[in-house]
């Protein structure tokens, strides 16, 4: 089961005021929140810290969310990882699919939703019993 402590979550988005909002609301929903501006920062992140709930923006300046998303699945099938876009289309909803994204939200996106979001990452993952040290 997933402990209280375990409650990471990496944000990835280049616009700070989004950044910001984000962290505010689910650092004051009891998660521990990790944050980066481009997919370069996540993947450092992810070097030094088991997260297993992303919210990932699509566009971001360099390597971009789709391609983020898919070096993240190449190390972890379990984790969680949710897309951000300010461009839906079937076609970008495809791309994220194949791209291992387990769900796709469109900006603005009200936070009640990202809050169910990250509840329902956590008790799926609970479910399962995953652990960081049970993926190391």
């Amino acid at each position: 089961m997933v402990a209280a402590g375990d409650k990471k979550i990496l944000v990835v988005d280049d616009e700070v005021s989004f950044l910001a909002m984000l962290k505010e609301t689910l650092s004051m929903a009891g998660y521990e929140v990790r944050t980066a501006k481009n997919a370069e920062e996540a993947l450092k992140i992810l070097k030094t810290e088991t997260i297993m709930v992303m919210f990932l923006d699509l566009r971001l300046p360099g390597m971009n969310g789709i391609d983020l998303c898919w070096k993240i699945r190449e190390k972890d099938k379990i984790c969680i990882v949710y897309a951000f876009t300010g461009y839906s289309t079937f076609y970008g909803l495809l791309e994220c699919r194949a791209a291992g994204f387990d769900d796709f939200f469109v900006k603005p996106v009200a936070s009640k939703l990202l809050l169910k979001a990250a509840k329902d990452a956590f008790e799926k993952l609970g479910r399962w019993k995953v652990r960081d040290y049970d993926l190391i």
